[in-house]
């Protein structure tokens, strides 16, 4: 038993450590986005903005149309973006806030605002090998700083995802889930409400978010066991 006890111990270290990995303070945020500015009697502008974050040093540039400016300034804090851009006006200011994949706030310049929204750009790895979800996953979710494992077990059919989920709060099936774009959808029916869980490949594990019943959301992550 004891034996037994520091395997679980073990592995749960181990999965928390996975946890940390996907979701710590590791780079993110470098990439490209896409999206629209907003202002006021004016029709939506269609932009984009390659970013690149060094230690929350952003560079980059954006672009609108045959448009491009270089980004002159770039901090990242407390999950807070804000951005200078050469040849802009001097108190011109892009500020955003991050928010996952996506990048939501306001460029101001004097009287002049515009909403921005913009998300982030899928990225097609060429070469990459297909990966297969279907089989059994160990899995942990980090439920406000406490693991919880569980074991996910997945069968894919084409765009269709069944199977089941099994912890120590018992078992669940499977049901509305989806494997579309590169991204995993599904619920889970729990004893006090429906668990909804997301997940993206990350390096060979599915990692990901849940909302229980809206009243607990948190990351979760799985490693493929066969």
């Amino acid at each position: 038993m004891k034996q037994t006890h520091k395997l679980v111990v073990a592995s749960i270290a181990v999965l928390m450590f996975l946890v940390t990995a996907a979701f710590g303070q590791g780079d993110t945020l470098s990439g490209k986005y896409e999206g629209t500015a907003k202002s006021a009697g004016s029709p939506d502008a269609q932009i984009a903005l390659e970013l690149k974050n060094e230690n929350g040093k952003i560079s980059g540039h954006a672009t609108h149309g045959p448009a491009t400016l270089e980004i002159s300034e770039g901090t990242l804090a407390d999950g807070k973006l804000t951005i200078k851009f050469a040849g802009a006006a001097k108190d011109g200011v892009l500020t955003l806030k991050v928010e996952g994949d996506k990048l939501t706030g306001e460029w101001v310049d004097g009287s002049h605002k515009m909403t921005v929204e913009l998300k982030k750009a899928a990225v097609a790895v060429a070469g990459a090998t297909p990966v297969n979800l279907s089989g059994q996953w160990d899995a942990v979710a980090d439920a406000q700083g406490q693991p919880f494992p569980f074991l996910l077990t997945l069968k894919v059919d084409g765009e269709t995802v069944s199977g089941s989920s099994s912890s120590q709060l018992g078992d669940s099936n499977i049901k509305s889930g989806t494997w579309k774009e590169g991204k995993l959808y599904f619920q889970l029916e729990g004893s006090n409400g429906v668990i909804t869980m997301s997940a993206t490949v990350v390096d060979g594990k599915l990692a990901g978010e849940f909302d229980f019943a809206g009243q607990l959301q948190g990351k979760w992550v799985a490693v493929k066991k066969n």
